[in-house]
C-alpha cells in the first residue's frame, strides 16, 4: 500500500493547499462536509490515498496560524479536523 504525504507549510502553501483539497475533493465526488456524493466508483477506487474514513472523508494536514481561519472558513473548511490543525511558535 502507497501513501502520499502532503504538508502544507507557510501562508502561500496553505492557500495553495486549501484549493488542493477543493479540487481532490470535486474529482472524487466529497462534497465540503466531507461526505460523499459522486456517482462513479472510479472515485472511489483510490480515495484512501488522500483521505482516511472514521465518519466521513476528512483530509488530513498541518496548517499554521496566520492562515487557519481563512482555511476554516473557506468552503471546505468543515471537512478538517480541528486535531489536525499543528502549528508552532
Amino acid at each position: 500500500m502507497r501513501e502520499i504525504v502532503h504538508i502544507q507549510a507557510g501562508q502561500c502553501g496553505n492557500q495553495i493547499g486549501a484549493k488542493f483539497w477543493e479540487v481532490i475533493s470535486d474529482e472524487h465526488g466529497i462534497d465540503p462536509t466531507g461526505t460523499y456524493h459522486g456517482d462513479s466508483d472510479l472515485q472511489l477506487d483510490r480515495i484512501s490515498v488522500y483521505y482516511n474514513e472514521p465518519f466521513d472523508h476528512v483530509p488530513r494536514h498541518d496548517l499554521e496560524p496566520g492562515t487557519m481561519d481563512s482555511v476554516r472558513s473557506g468552503p471546505f473548511g468543515q471537512i478538517f479536523r480541528p486535531d489536525n490543525f499543528v502549528f508552532g511558535e
